[in-house]
């Protein structure tokens, strides 16, 4: 008796000293999944990385109030940088994560693929669209990690599908130019497919110019070779931050061709210190609306409203539908916190190859054995401050 009352005290004392530090007595009696990754929550690209961490953060607390199923979350900072990534990795794994959303970039993702495939856990990225993040040899497409997926598009299906949806519709433009960032293996990963499948479909690239890290500031240089080469259609396969400076600058030289973009533009029209005024008419690829009005979308924007103060963009839609792919393939396989994250990895990848998947960013979502998500893009115009579908 004396000892179960000792254990009864330990117990409480427990409990006090968790609850005063804020967290649940469930979580640290090893009763919920944990769930990590990474992201830049500090940096250029922390809009991305804190667009996801507050979808997840919302996913979880949804998932957890039901009952049953419990997450525990915890995303680091990585900066969008590859050593950082590699250091919020080793952290996640002594923290105990189990199941893990990635990395919200592709540069940073490739680092760390290989821990994954290492220690077998299973990983979902949400944003990290780079063949490397779920191929050992993107460049042949070769050897897949096996337990790392994507929600997102590959770079090579949204190069694809942009040129097969200008081809079919020409009155968007005949003379094609791009820029990309050639220093980034998101940007010039679509890059390389979009213009193989433009050739493919006689389309005519007129311009190509490129930037790095070191110059992505003034494209000055690149817009002037676009508009005297007679471009009629700037492709801009980058994300919204440099792609908020060249329609700036576009639009102080007088040049107006038809703007398309891809997911990575997401999320412009509130950036702040840019005039939303400038991406009127722009054309992007995104498998998210935030305007849509079907039930799920409009609870998940108004608690990302109530939380954030700002419109979701798809990163975050993406890593929301991370988290409940994961719920959804972890009640199907059974998976409890007193699994192991090897344990776990196995029942995922059972899961996730053979499972549907309904969410905010598509229905009837499925993955390849090589983690590369089904899924179709929805074309978007950019009218009166907010995205519209683009009707066929």
């Amino acid at each position: 008796m004396k000892k179960n009352n000792a254990v009864k005290r330990s117990l409480a004392l427990a409990a006090a000293i968790c609850m005063s530090l804020g967290m649940s007595v469930s979580a640290q009696a090893a009763e919920a999944i944990k769930i990590g990754g990474s992201g830049p929550l500090t940096g250029g690209a922390a809009v991305y990385g804190n667009a996801v961490k507050a979808a997840a953060e919302i996913a979880v607390e949804e998932i957890n109030a039901k009952g049953g199923l419990q997450f525990e979350l915890d995303i680091e900072d990585d900066a969008h940088d590859p050593e950082k990534a590699v250091t919020a990795y080793g952290v996640l794994s002594d923290w105990g994560m189990q199941v893990s959303l990635a990395t919200v970039t592709s540069t940073p993702g490739a680092a760390v693929a290989p821990n994954y495939m290492d220690d077998h856990i299973f990983a979902i990225t949400p944003s990290g669209s780079s063949l490397a993040v779920i191929y050992q040899d993107p460049d042949n497409m070769a050897s897949p990690y096996g337990n790392v997926f994507q929600m997102c598009f590959t770079d090579p299906n949204q190069g694809t599908a942009s040129a097969d949806y200008i081809a079919a519709h020409s009155d968007l433009g005949s003379k094609i130019a791009i820029i990309y960032k050639n220093d980034d293996n998101y940007s010039s990963g679509i890059y390389n497919t979009f213009k193989a499948e433009a050739a493919a479909k006689g389309l005519e690239i007129v311009s190509e110019g490129t930037f790095d890290d070191s110059n992505a500031s003034d494209f000055s240089v690149q817009l002037k070779q676009a508009q005297e080469a007679g471009a009629d259609l700037l492709f801009l396969p980058i994300y919204y931050d440099p792609a908020s400076l060249i329609l700036t600058q576009a639009n102080q030289m007088g040049y107006a061709p038809t703007f398309f973009g891809v997911d990575g533009m997401d999320g412009i029209l509130t950036l702040e210190g840019f005039d939303p005024a400038l991406a009127e008419g722009v054309y992007l690829l995104t498998p998210f609306n935030a305007d849509a009005e079907d039930e799920l979308t409009k609870n998940f924007v108004a608690k990302y409203q109530e939380k954030v103060g700002d419109v979701p963009n798809q990163f975050a839609a993406d890593a929301y539908d991370c988290v409940y792919a994961i719920a959804q393939a972890c009640e199907a396989a059974g998976v409890t916190p007193d699994m192991s994250a090897q344990d776990i990895c196995d029942a995922m990848v059972t899961q996730f190859t053979s499972m549907t998947f309904n969410g905010l960013t598509g229905s009837e979502m499925t993955w390849a054995e090589t983690g590369e998500v089904s899924k179709t893009a929805k074309a978007m115009i950019i009218k009166d401050g907010a995205y519209v579908g683009v009707e066929e």
